[in-house]
């Protein structure tokens, strides 16, 4: 599956520009035309990689970089920029941008600089291979979920639904996001077939069905990982 790039930006000449160029490179693009927009599309795709333009409507691209960071501290954010002041990029890098591309850039150099950041952020994934909680340790490499060291047999489908909650703790998501972000885009079933799921898991984790500590509830919502 290709990784996925949030591009916010509202001159559309640079969003289109942009736009074919990664995909060219291979990359699936999610647009926004505004910081609000940007926003909401982060949360719902939860792309690998954030290209955020600073100066737009409705939210400035800080404060969208301030909202994500208290939700999500780890997708590269990748900010552009006509302003090319040092006390600029220094705000910018501080509230949790991992790079500043001033404007006019080189498509090139961009390109370079996304990669980059991917590359980085693989690394820091390789490092965490292994995640636990409760009695419950999940090898993400090898795919596997043991309980007291004991392997617990998983399908495909329920492995990625949970490496999925690993990698965003104490987030609500509603049926029709975790729908998308772990069946695909394309799947046809119904977000019904969450929930099955997720019983399922709850199970298999020895997760309380009546009062689950980790798989929660969100009523009215979804549901929401707890490590």
């Amino acid at each position: 599956m290709p990784e996925t790039i949030l591009l916010v930006e509202d001159d559309p000449s640079i969003l289109r520009g942009l736009q074919m160029n990664l995909g060219l490179e291979g990359f699936r693009v999610v647009t926004a035309r505004d910081g609000a927009e940007g926003l909401k599309l982060a949360r719902q795709h939860r792309p690998d990689l954030i290209v955020l333009d600073v100066m737009l409507p409705k939210l400035t691209g800080l404060e969208v970089i301030r909202a994500l960071r208290t939700e999500d501290p780890d997708t590269p954010i990748v900010v552009l920029s006509a302003k090319d002041q040092e006390g600029d990029k220094v705000l910018a890098l501080s509230l949790g941008a991992d790079d500043y591309v001033t404007k006019p850039f080189g498509i090139a150099e961009l390109l370079a600089r996304i990669r980059a950041a991917l590359r980085r952020q693989r690394r820091r994934e390789v490092g965490t291979a292994q995640r636990t909680f409760g009695d419950v340790t999940v090898d993400l490499d090898g795919r596997r979920i043991l309980i007291g060291g004991e392997s617990v047999e998983t399908t495909a489908r329920e492995f990625d639904l949970l490496r999925f909650f690993l990698a965003h703790p104490n987030v609500a998501f509603s049926r029709e996001q975790l729908m998308h972000q772990v069946w695909g885009p394309d799947h046809y079933g119904t977000v019904r077939t969450v929930d099955n799921f997720v019983a399922r898991l709850r199970a298999k984790i020895g997760d309380d069905p009546v009062e689950p500590r980790h798989i929660e509830t969100v009523r009215g919502v979804g549901y929401r990982f707890n490590p």
